[in-house]
């Protein structure tokens, strides 16, 4: 089993080479060189997911738009910086940092599903992460609320673009013309 973070003392800076060489099945993430140890989804954050993956993936597919991908895919964004978002849209323009392994620079869009357990994690830290390796749009879902942020950057900072709470749509500025109706993803 890998040293991991005990208290606010780390026992070593990972790197990409070092996560790869993890001997067991759990998910991880590395932040700064802090590897990270990502509990399992349960299945509300699992349905939630499909739902939104399955609206985004039909949308991609039928406009010949990209890729989308799910957890658990590593998104390389630094050799110290390791994440797997929980849905992550490349287009196919830049279709080319899709390699065998893993995903080798920021996509175009992803979605983090807030849990309990990371939900600091979620909102704040892959927030300033994804801000700052240049994703153009990072949605947040927040199952207990039955809403979703969607963010874009704006000169390099994230602004709201749209966000629904309890009932309506959101929509997303990078795949334009896709519209989200919170009956679909929380089923309500």
């Amino acid at each position: 089993m890998p040293a991991m973070r005990t208290g606010n003392v780390t026992e070593k800076k990972y790197t990409y080479a070092d996560y790869l060489l993890t001997e067991d099945e759990k998910r991880y993430e590395i932040y700064e060189g802090e590897l990270i140890m990502v509990p399992a989804p349960n299945t509300k954050h699992q349905r939630i997911s499909w739902e939104i993956e399955f609206i985004m993936g039909k949308f991609v597919k039928e406009n010949n738009l990209g890729t989308i991908l799910d957890a658990p895919t590593d998104v390389v964004l630094a050799e110290d910086v390791i994440v797997q978002p929980d849905i992550l849209f490349i287009s196919k323009e830049r279709g080319d940092i899709i390699k065998p392994q893993a995903v080798m620079g920021p996509p175009d869009l992803v979605v983090e599903i807030a849990s309990p357990s990371t939900s600091f994690y979620d909102t704040v830290k892959k927030r300033d992460i994804y801000q700052r390796y240049g994703v153009k749009e990072f949605w947040l879902v927040f199952p207990e609320e039955k809403a979703i942020e969607v963010m874009t950057l704006d000169e390099g900072i994230y602004r709201e673009f749209a966000s629904a709470k309890g009932s309506g749509k959101v929509k997303s500025k990078v795949l334009a013309g896709l519209d989200v109706d919170l009956m679909e993803v929380f089923g309500m």
